[in-house]
């Protein structure tokens, strides 16, 4: 993105998008909640901090918005400026006004993969893992890492989400998901070419979320 087009898409944010758009964080532990915003504008996504929105005529990036008293935009700002470019990661070419625009990364997640029967391969773990270390020599803390905020493209592996890389408590996120992907994925799931129902996957998710809660509750006493 040259800079001409990145002025011509902000302004694009600051008299279409902004003054039309209406999210609300109702629950911090849930993605913020999107009630309106305009065309041509269209929903990427939402979590728990912001919402992701794309303009047809600017198909390589994403606009990234911080719901209302939502904390972490400064954060995020931080995080983009220490990684640089890197290939595993998105990049950011603006954040000001807790609006971020990043580049696009193509993909699908690791969670939708195992939900579409898609074959995952082992150098798209390795590659994460890379990109983790990264992001560690950098002064980063790698938090939250799980299979919604990861992608693979071509065989690839990419990080989508780095909104908590700057909290310094140990995360097991990532650790738990390679020990799932090496000894039940890889062995058992993939040769079988299976497709998990979401209400499963969900399900593992609730409970690995309570049982991690749990754990770092017994860790602090």
């Amino acid at each position: 993105m040259n800079e001409q087009q990145l002025k011509k898409l902000i302004q694009k944010v600051n008299e279409q998008l902004r003054p039309q758009l209406q999210i609300e964080s109702v629950n911090p532990h849930d993605p913020v909640v999107i009630h309106r915003f305009p065309d041509p504008w269209q929903k990427v996504g939402a979590g728990n901090y912001a919402a992701v929105f794309s303009h047809p005529d600017y198909a390589e990036v994403v606009v990234k918005i911080y719901a209302p008293d939502r904390a972490g935009f400064e954060e995020e700002k931080e995080v983009y400026q220490r990684l640089g470019n890197h290939p595993a990661y998105s990049q950011c070419f603006y954040a000001e006004e807790n609006c971020l625009i990043l580049k696009r990364l193509k993909g699908v997640t690791l969670y939708d993969s195992v939900n579409q029967g898609l074959k995952i391969p082992k150098k798209v773990i390795e590659d994460i893992d890379a990109a983790l270390d990264y992001a560690r020599e950098r002064g980063l803390f790698p938090h939250d890492v799980h299979g919604k905020n990861v992608m693979m493209w071509e065989g690839k592996g990419y990080v989508v989400d780095v909104s908590d890389f700057l909290k310094l408590e140990h995360c097991s996120a990532w650790d738990n998901l390679k020990t799932a992907y090496y000894w039940l994925y890889r062995p058992i799931l993939s040769p079988l070419n299976l497709r998990i129902p979401y209400f499963l996957l969900d399900g593992v998710r609730s409970s690995y979320r309570m049982s991690r809660s749990l754990l770092d509750f017994q860790h602090k006493k």
